[in-house]
């Protein structure tokens, strides 16, 4: 949420400069009838700065939302993200998630930090796109004094023999439509896209390797999400 309120708050800054800029470009180029205003060094140096200032502070800006359920994440999960490359292959997002109480004893937050990868992209007719291959890896975790990130001191060494229970590394694969939203129709969203990925984490991966009774599809999980893609 504060990361959502920083990049809005940086977009209205840059949006005030921008105006500013235009303003005072337009006077210096108000000059008197066939004569060529010249810009001086300085100002050329001071422009290009503007210019990088903007260009690093623009890159905050998430370029997409996306809701999620299921894996590992919690119940539900939701946050923003970043999508960049030369194709926009690549894609970092931030979600946070719930999950409810069920037979523990109070309801938890997840955060996940989550990579994604896209080789390539079909498009078709009447706006519809399909990414028939996404990839990619998150570390996700879950707050409260049940999970710890190294065994507690009121255990001898070794007594428990595995990964931390804060903190899961997981895999996944999976598929996306999308639809493009017509340019003479774009408001807020440029599109919007279906999903789903295929996942599994460190601990299933280990169980089943140390186990012969754990199969493949014991360890794999099926997550649905939408993403709304904004810039």
């Amino acid at each position: 949420m504060r990361w959502f309120i920083f990049s809005i708050l940086t977009l209205l800054c840059l949006q005030r400069v921008e105006a500013a800029e235009l303003a005072d470009s337009t006077v210096c180029e108000c000059t008197k009838k066939g004569e060529i205003s010249i810009i001086e060094p300085d100002t050329m140096m001071y422009n290009r700065r503007v210019f990088k200032y903007r260009k690093y502070w623009a890159a905050l800006i998430p370029t997409h939302a996306i809701i999620q359920n299921a894996g590992n994440m919690g119940l539900i999960s939701a946050g923003i993200g970043w999508s960049y490359g030369k194709y926009r292959q690549w894609e970092t997002a931030l979600l946070v998630g719930f999950i409810p109480k069920y037979h523990s004893t109070r309801p938890k937050i997840t955060s996940t930090l989550k990579e994604t990868y896209v080789p390539f992209r079909h498009y078709y007719r009447n706006g519809w796109v399909s990414e028939l291959l996404t990839c990619g890896l998150y570390i996700n975790t879950v707050y409260g004094h049940e999970f710890w990130k190294s065994q507690p001191g009121r255990y001898p060494d070794g007594y428990y023999k595995m990964l931390s229970t804060r903190f899961r590394a997981n895999v996944f694969l999976g598929q996306r439509i999308t639809k493009l939203i017509p340019y003479n129709k774009q408001k807020l969203l440029k599109s919007v896209s279906l999903f789903y990925e295929v996942s599994t984490c460190d601990l299933y991966i280990r169980a089943m390797f140390q186990s012969n009774n754990v199969e493949l599809q014991d360890i794999l999980g099926l997550s649905l999400g939408l993403k709304f893609q904004l810039l």
